[in-house]
């Protein structure tokens, strides 16, 4: 049997917690590392550009490994890399060439493996609703960002829905703007390209 905590246990747990600042605090809030969070949209409406954005930002936290299932190691990725300037957080960034489950959890397994782990795409990567829960499971010290793909407002495929539900913090990309709901505050948009964004959404 689970252990059951009291009204002080709970009031005195402590938890790591990312000191985020600037626009990813008023997006975000102070949230945990551990758990999930979720990226979706409409392709050619910034959806990687954000991620790598996020990515880059959140090695000041710990060690960043961007698993891309789709692209791998190639011009378009090269290309977005530079976009976001990844060059200057050095090796605190990593890119894995299209690692299946089992290959990533081998990698995680390791001693001083990656603590931030974005996987790109849910759909490309076929992953189970178990197999995402198997992962939050056995790194309960990490956090996960799953990037997915749209079908109408929401997204691809069941598993992809029930991760996106399960998901501390959510990202909606459309018109190269992020728009966030997080269960730790916060709220506030993020531009992906600023100038783009204005010219979808208007001065909003």
């Amino acid at each position: 049997m689970k252990r059951a905590y009291s009204v002080k246990n709970v009031a005195d747990a402590r938890f790591n917690t990312l000191h985020l600042d600037g626009e990813w605090e008023s997006a975000i809030g102070t949230p945990e590392l551990t758990g999930s969070w979720f990226i979706y949209g409409a392709p050619k409406n910034g959806k990687t550009t954000f991620a790598l954005q996020l990515a880059k930002y959140l090695t000041q936290f710990g060690r960043v490994a961007y698993d891309s299932v789709e692209e791998g190691l190639s011009l378009t990725m090269q290309m977005a890399m530079e976009r976001v300037k990844m060059s200057e957080v050095g090796s605190r960034f990593v890119l894995l060439e299209k690692e299946d489950v089992s290959e990533l959890t081998a990698r995680l397994k390791r001693h001083k493996s990656p603590d931030i782990i974005v996987i790109d795409s849910v759909q490309f990567l076929d992953l189970k609703f178990s197999e995402y829960k198997q992962l939050k499971e056995t790194f309960r010290e990490k956090l996960f960002i799953y990037i997915s793909h749209v079908e109408g407002k929401q997204p691809e495929g069941n598993t992809a829905r029930r991760i996106w539900r399960d998901a501390n913090v959510y990202f909606n990309i459309e018109g190269f703007r992020a728009f966030p709901v997080s269960r730790y505050g916060g709220g506030g948009n993020i531009d992906i390209y600023p100038e783009k964004a204005r010219e979808y959404w208007g001065f909003e």
